[in-house]
């Protein structure tokens, strides 16, 4: 019965396209005016099973005093993505572009760090983007991971793609 319950709880979250939440996990200090390298752990919404660690650079506000650019901190972020536990998938998006799984702000406005996933039906994988999306000027910084499906027993719930 409890298998059934938490089947349709995931079920359900899958059609509601919940955003990820991401959890600190690691705070690392860079240098003696409090910069720091953030670690998160982001598990995706639509994929039961897959956990993301997700990098980036917070500036600190002595950081911000000294250099300018006040309001905003650096595109540069890293990915990596497996397996933590047998996997479902639920309704994701199939199209080329892949879907937004994460995103977090990294400027006051304009500026965010996202995560998209995107489903490789030719190599049964699933591919996890991360990189910054700004009104203009657009970062070309970026990381990619790679979460194999052929060794796992995955579950779709609305069956696997052809």
């Amino acid at each position: 019965m409890t298998k059934i319950l938490s089947t349709t709880a995931l079920a359900a979250a899958c059609l509601i396209g919940i955003p990820a939440q991401a959890e600190v996990v690691g705070k690392v200090r860079t240098d003696w005016v409090g910069n720091d390298i953030v670690i998160e752990a982001i598990q995706d919404p639509k994929v039961q099973g897959v956990t993301c660690h997700l990098t980036y650079f917070e500036r600190s506000l002595i950081d911000r005093l000294q250099q300018g650019n006040w309001f905003e901190d650096p595109s540069n972020s890293a990915i990596a993505c497996q397996t933590t536990g047998p996997v479902t998938i639920g309704n994701i998006d199939l199209d080329r572009a892949g879907e937004e799984v994460f995103t977090e702000s990294r400027s006051l406005i304009f500026k965010k760090l996202v995560v998209n996933r995107i489903y490789d039906r030719q190599n049964n994988a699933l591919i996890y983007l991360a990189h910054t999306r700004q009104v203009q000027q657009g970062s070309a910084k970026m990381s990619i991971s790679t979460v194999p499906l052929y060794t796992t027993q995955a579950t779709w719930l609305k069956g696997r793609p052809q």
